[in-house]
């Protein structure tokens, strides 16, 4: 990006000012300037440690208007669990051939679904799945029997989340082509889910901070009580 688009992206945003939620959409979509679609995404500061246990937060969240962004998923099935997630729209099915395509180093998909009974085989590339955020977990639904459902939910704009060491968690919330509304119901959608994923540990104000960015342009502060509804403490 360069310079003078920078300078242009940052011209009417207050750095300190916390923006209402509709306020802060309609200047983040106002200061796209990109050639391509910019993707919309938030960051928040939550009042937790995540190297307690008590304090990880992890969850999934499915957008009321998508994600705008074509999700690849695939498939750890056998029999008639295989031949369902290819009917739901599953890029990639299988199960020991999966395996080795992965270990192999051939990922080519965005989320990883699997049946509990497939686990033992796909244990095997969790040093391989886990770093990328693709490994199966029951607590976020790519562990199930409900393969149709779960592909279902991830092609239509399911958008995991987990805590990092600094406490933050960030998730895409749209493209800038959404309208203003859908983009503002997303946000408060993954907010909310964020809030409801509140551990038993978190002391404090739990939503300290809330920010949307756009691929290119600058991040701007969101007035928290504008999107939660009043899960923050």
């Amino acid at each position: 990006m360069s310079g003078k688009r920078i300078t242009k992206a940052r011209e009417g945003v207050e750095r300190t000012k916390l923006y209402s939620v509709s306020d802060a959409v309609k200047l983040l979509k106002s200061s796209t300037s990109a050639k391509f679609d910019e993707s919309i995404e938030i960051a928040m500061n939550l009042g937790v440690d995540p190297k307690h246990a008590d304090q990880m937060v992890r969850g999934v969240v499915n957008l009321p208007n998508g994600t705008g962004r074509t999700v690849r998923v695939a498939v750890f099935a056998r029999g008639p669990k295989a031949d369902e997630a290819k009917a739901a729209g599953a890029d990639v099915v299988g199960a020991e051939d999966l395996v080795t395509l992965v270990q192999a180093g051939t990922i080519d998909f965005d989320r990883c679904i699997a049946t509990p009974d497939m686990m033992g085989l796909v244990g095997r590339l969790g040093k391989v799945l886990g770093p990328r955020g693709l490994m199966p977990n029951p607590r976020v639904g790519t562990v199930t029997m409900d393969v149709a459902s779960a592909v279902k939910a991830s092609k239509g704009g399911a958008v995991e989340f987990r805590v990092e060491k600094a406490g933050i968690v960030q998730g895409l919330v749209g493209k800038a082509s959404f309208g203003e509304d859908k983009l503002v119901e997303n946000i408060k959608a993954f907010v909310d889910a964020v809030a409801k994923a509140k551990p038993a540990g978190a002391k404090g104000t739990y939503i300290q901070r809330v920010a949307i960015s756009s691929t290119m342009g600058p991040g701007v502060k969101v007035e928290p009580s504008t999107v939660s509804s009043g899960s923050q403490n």
